[in-house]
């Protein structure tokens, strides 16, 4: 079957199997920015944005985000120019092995969009889902902090 995308704010269409997932059809077309994990929704790695929401992408089927908006970490900023969420995952030490940065970096964005000064507890929701083997998280919620406050006053 055939499906119209949206991802990172370019048409995109694509042929895929009827039970295709949509973590499988992003990976086949060049969208390596998104990861394959547990491929169970446990992970968290896969994680995109979709319609404005985060979702596990092994967990939904291709042809039912068909004609949605998709949005990978590719579609917040690049190397060249990081989201400011990038930057303070970097500054913060919060990317060791890179892994599940990406998807990390989503739930970040979903967060401070909804809470732009969020508490621990806020921060420890938003990112309950997003399994990290390296960093044990205290540089993660470092640069969650980071990036909010930098979001917050425009640094």
């Amino acid at each position: 079957m055939k499906g119209s995308f949206i991802v990172n704010g370019k048409k995109a269409e694509w042929s895929f199997a009827p039970d295709a997932v949509l973590l499988d059809v992003l990976r086949n077309n060049g969208h390596t920015e998104v990861h394959r994990g547990c491929g169970e929704g446990e992970c968290g790695a896969c994680a995109v944005i979709l319609e404005g929401r985060l979702v596990n992408s092994c967990q939904v089927f291709a042809a039912s985000a068909a004609g949605q908006k998709i949005t990978t970490v590719a579609g917040i900023g690049s190397i060249h120019s990081p989201h400011p969420i990038q930057q303070a995952f970097v500054e913060a030490g919060a990317i060791q092995c890179g892994f599940c940065t990406p998807a990390m970096i989503l739930a970040v964005f979903c967060l401070l969009q909804k809470t732009p000064n969020p508490t621990d507890d806020e921060i420890r929701k938003a990112l309950d889902g997003n399994l990290c083997r390296c960093t044990g998280y205290v540089k993660i919620f470092e640069a969650v902090r980071l990036a909010a406050r930098r979001m917050s006053s425009n640094e």
